[in-house]
């Protein structure tokens, strides 16, 4: 995360009202539009996205690494979408297939994620947006979705692979 942001969470953990409202003003589209991506629809990821804000801003007190804020925030973005999808997920379970990365494999150009990403399945979707659209990190998005970098590199190139077929169908 840039320097700049640091200075702005502490500020906001210092209680600066407007340092709250400049995170809120700089982070509030990546966080609506990675909520909109794995939820589809508008409604329902403004409603989401304010139950981000009121957790990021209940919970900024207690964020200990202020670097990490990027991570910590889709953290608390993703945690509010898998409860929103929870009764789907119990629904349709997606198998996860633990194949190994391609380091061959090209990187998706982001208007093809864009086009094609709502095709793909939650648990893969959810790795392509926070990497190729929220431009997190390997590391950072291991962190956020709470499993090994080796699994997120695995959904990666799973997800490129749909990504591709359904680019070429």
């Amino acid at each position: 995360m840039e320097r700049e942001w640091v200075a702005v969470v502490v500020r906001a953990q210092l209680g600066e009202r407007e340092a709250v409202a400049e995170l809120v003003r700089g982070w509030h589209e990546p966080v609506w539009g990675y909520v909109r991506r794995m939820l589809g629809r508008d409604d329902v990821a403004d409603d989401v996205s304010q139950e981000v804000w009121l957790a990021v801003v209940r919970g900024l007190p207690r964020l200990t690494e202020p670097e990490r804020f990027a991570a910590w925030l889709f953290t608390i973005a993703r945690r509010s979408v898998v409860n929103q999808l929870r009764g789907q997920y119990a629904e349709h379970p997606q198998p996860l297939s633990y194949d190994e990365p391609d380091p061959a494999d090209q990187v998706v150009d982001r208007v093809d994620v864009r086009r094609l990403v709502d095709k793909v399945p939650v648990v893969e979707r959810e790795v392509l947006v926070l990497f190729h659209l929220e431009d997190l990190s390997l590391e950072e998005c291991a962190e956020v979705l709470a499993v090994p970098v080796g699994t997120v590199k695995s959904r990666l190139h799973r997800a490129r692979r749909m990504l591709r077929e359904g680019a070429e169908s």
